[in-house]
């Protein structure tokens, strides 16, 4: 806390009072950008899977790029190393495969909240690994987290069966997105998340290739626009200014700054595919997104 209050000081020493503003608005604009994904997913003309493999393999030299230029090593990785980010790309090529099949089937907005779920899923994995009881707020977020849940997969079951198991693919993507993490979480501090995210890359994008091949879908775009502004959205500027902005607000203030993605989600849905959120959708997207905030807090 003391190093972000520091680094905003000094941004506002040299930027004015337009410093702390700035670094806000990079903020909402890299949750804006991810807020577009599912969105473009559904606008492209290949299969979900195909377009979680373009995603990720058209901006590996972009990931190249950014490793170096954050001074992070791209070789040298013992085998222990690469037997984990192996792993970790699995959970991580199975999570956007999930998720990206259970945006074609449910609401965007409940797409992007399940998809998100990954805090509130390291928040219990947390309890189960210490052996001790949740605590204040913690309580809240598992109450908050399971209420909203159950109002948000409640009304998919009323919509329809499919809407319903989109929800659950979209829940399942957040698990395995809690496995990538904790599965990488002591090599990210070693070698850099950028260097980390490039190997997670070049391991994922083959099983992401052979899955979309084996599921039958279509690899090759006709229509390159969804797909190249869903790679730059998403892996370069979502991405990037994400991690950016970790280093300059507290937990809580950049899960405040999450919500912002099933709202727009939410939005473009109704926009461009007529999804209405009834009163009861609203309430229980706010409990969700309520306890995502908190699980982002109490984790840190």
């Amino acid at each position: 806390m003391e190093n972000e209050g520091a680094s905003q000081e000094k941004l506002a020493g040299r930027w004015g009072v337009a410093g702390p503003a700035l670094l806000f608005a990079v903020l909402l604009t890299g949750n804006f950008a991810l807020a577009l994904g599912p969105w473009l997913v559904r606008e492209a003309d290949t299969g979900p899977v195909s377009a979680a493999f373009w995603r990720l393999f058209l901006a590996l030299p972009f990931l190249m790029v950014f490793a170096r230029m954050a001074g992070q090593k791209l070789t040298g990785m013992p085998k222990k190393t690469l037997v984990l980010v192996a792993v970790g790309a699995l959970a991580f090529a199975s999570d956007l495969a999930s998720w990206h099949i259970g945006i074609g089937m449910t609401r965007l907005g409940n797409a992007t909240l399940f998809g998100n779920a990954g805090s509130i899923i390291l928040l219990f994995w947390g309890f189960i690994v210490a052996r001790i009881l949740p605590r204040g707020f913690e309580w809240l977020a598992i109450v908050c987290a399971l209420g909203g849940a159950g109002i948000l997969l409640g009304r998919s079951l009323e919509i329809s069966t499919e809407t319903f198991v989109g929800d659950l693919f979209c829940l399942t993507a957040g698990v395995l997105y809690a496995v990538y993490l904790l599965t990488l979480q002591g090599e990210r501090a070693r070698f850099g998340s950028w260097s980390l995210l490039m190997w997670v890359s070049v391991f994922a994008c083959p099983f992401l290739l052979v899955l979309a091949l084996a599921l039958g879908e279509p690899v090759w775009p006709t229509n390159w626009t969804p797909i190249l502004i869903l790679f730059v959205t998403s892996q370069l500027i979502g991405q990037g200014l994400l991690v950016f902005s970790l280093g300059h607000f507290p937990p809580l203030v950049i899960g405040l700054a999450l919500l912002t993605q099933p709202a727009v989600a939410a939005m473009i849905g109704y926009a461009r595919f007529g999804e209405v959120l009834m009163p009861l959708d609203v309430v229980g997207m706010v409990l969700l997104g309520s306890a995502l905030v908190v699980a982002r807090s109490a984790r840190a």
